[in-house]
């Protein structure tokens, strides 16, 4: 094989690059210290204890002490715990745990981690796929993909969703206090599904999702919760659940579908009189030069391995992608056939769009 010829290379701008390369390897090592760390218990442990040595760690998770002191020296290696030297104990600070102990927290980030773990097991697949342009359906993923976004969703749509994006729209809080019939396309795992039946027990809450497995999960998740007598759950696709709704949802799953335009033109002929359509999509600007962040990276790189490889296993007639920005789905929504699209609220992460014939 040649090797590849490249123009005078600047030593400054290599060094900058190769330590931003090795900043990505650390991160993606520390990954699985994040997972492991969670399964064990052993953020819960620290939470709240304050400094704490690793054989007191290690005996509060019930894990062999060797292997908890170099778990706990890789933390603090990277900023993910701090050590006392003077006493050789380790100590997770409030806003640590936070973020890696406390499940109900909106920044809870281990389970996130199932997704990249899900990628890399599912590698074969991507790459084959990239090669000849065929799909990957959701449900021909890694298991650990379908918990990992779930519960990664899961804390954001309890801190925002009832509080913060519905009030958003118009109108709706008042229909869904009096009684009204909502549909929650892509529900995954239900969690969207159920967080509005509690909120709003006058109302009936439907989930419709093409993967069946969810479907089951989601059914638990309702029985748990105590609302499966006014929660349904099927499987259907975006484009042929039955029933009139005041309220149809999409939540981050517009983007996945092979034929976007068919969805909202079904949820345009679902949707009753004066009803509104909720749209919820990973936050992106318009412009590729506009979406250069962390977040978008992440979003993107998902997108390539999960999102349009499932649209395009539905057809692929257009592949939104999972940074497709307002224009595009204002687009999709007025090609099919809905009069009123605006943005109600935009927090760091998601846009959240509204929809009306």
């Amino acid at each position: 094989m040649d090797s590849i010829q490249t123009a005078a290379i600047d030593a400054a701008k290599l060094d900058a690059f190769v330590t931003r390369a090795i900043n990505d390897l650390s991160a993606g090592y520390g990954g699985i210290m994040i997972s492991i760390g969670h399964r064990l218990g052993l953020y819960k442990a620290m939470a709240g204890a304050g400094p704490l040595s690793s054989r007191e760690l290690a005996s509060r998770a019930k894990c062999a002490e060797r292997y908890v002191r170099e778990w706990l020296n890789s933390q603090v290696a990277g900023g993910y715990a701090v050590y006392h030297a003077v006493s050789d104990t380790y100590e997770l600070t409030p806003e640590q745990a936070h973020v890696l102990a406390d499940e109900d927290s909106p920044v809870f980030i281990p389970n996130a981690w199932q997704t990249p773990a899900s990628m890399w097991a599912d590698e074969d697949k991507a790459v084959e796929a990239f090669r000849t342009g065929k799909g990957v359906a959701w449900g021909d993923h890694d298991q650990r993909l379908f918990c990992g976004v779930a519960a990664f969703y899961r804390n954001g749509y309890r801190a925002s969703l009832v509080s913060e994006w519905l009030p958003a729209l118009d109108g709706v809080v008042e229909k869904l206090k009096n009684g009204a019939r909502v549909a929650d396309v892509g529900c995954g795992h239900g969690y969207s599904t159920v967080l509005m039946a509690q909120a709003f027990p006058a109302s009936r809450f439907s989930g419709f999702d093409v993967h069946p497995d969810s479907v089951r999960v989601a059914e638990k998740v309702a029985a748990e919760a105590g609302v499966g007598d006014r929660v349904s759950f099927a499987s259907a696709r975006a484009d042929n659940y039955p029933g009139t709704y005041d309220l149809i949802c999409f939540f981050d799953c517009l983007h996945d579908l092979g034929d976007p335009v068919a969805a909202a033109a079904y949820a345009a002929k679902a949707v009753a009189p004066g009803g509104t359509v909720m749209l919820v999509e990973p936050f992106a600007n318009d412009r590729v030069e506009d979406n250069i962040s962390p977040v978008a990276r992440v979003y993107y790189a998902a997108s390539s391995t999960i999102c349009c490889a499932h649209a395009i296993s539905e057809g692929g007639r257009m592949v939104l992608g999972a940074q497709a920005g307002e224009a595009r789905l204002a687009d999709v929504f007025r090609k099919a056939g809905f009069t009123q699209f605006r943005r109600a609220a935009a927090p760091p992460f998601n846009l959240i769009l509204e929809a009306r014939r």
